[in-house]
């Protein structure tokens, strides 16, 4: 374990304890309001939700500290592992549609998108670097 996750430790503990006495408190707060002369069943729901909300906090830290300490897996130790990299093939993803220029000449919408991207295209030549600017 390094040393940098030992120091981070007390930070994320507090961060859990402030949230989770929040989100008590807050359940708390929602019970006083439902009990009021005014409450609704919606006040009892989160009065119900809230502490759902705190035990859920300190669930995700302990589930965090567990994969943070766990060694990683060898990959000898795993079946089926592949040992080389390989190429994603090239069909993996379907083509890309394209418009072609001369499909419907009468098609002004197609027309249209055939000049806008000329248009585009010449931008592009155009442009000069201005990463630098």
């Amino acid at each position: 374990m390094s040393g940098n996750r030992k120091q981070r430790r007390p930070a994320l503990i507090l961060l859990v304890v402030v949230g989770a006495v929040g989100c008590l408190a807050l359940g708390w707060w929602q019970w006083t309001r439902f009990e009021a002369v005014g409450g609704t069943g919606q006040n009892l729901g989160y009065a119900f939700q809230w502490p759902l909300f705190a035990a859920f906090l300190v669930y995700a830290y302990r589930r965090f500290v567990q994969l943070e300490d766990a060694e990683p897996a060898d990959p000898a130790d795993v079946p089926d592992a592949p040992t080389e990299l390989r190429e994603i093939p090239a069909d993996v993803l379907p083509p890309r549609p394209s418009v072609a220029e001369d499909d419907d000449p009468d098609d002004l919408e197609s027309r249209q998108i055939s000049q806008y991207n000329q248009y585009l295209a010449e931008l592009s030549a155009r442009e000069t670097d201005r990463s630098t600017t």
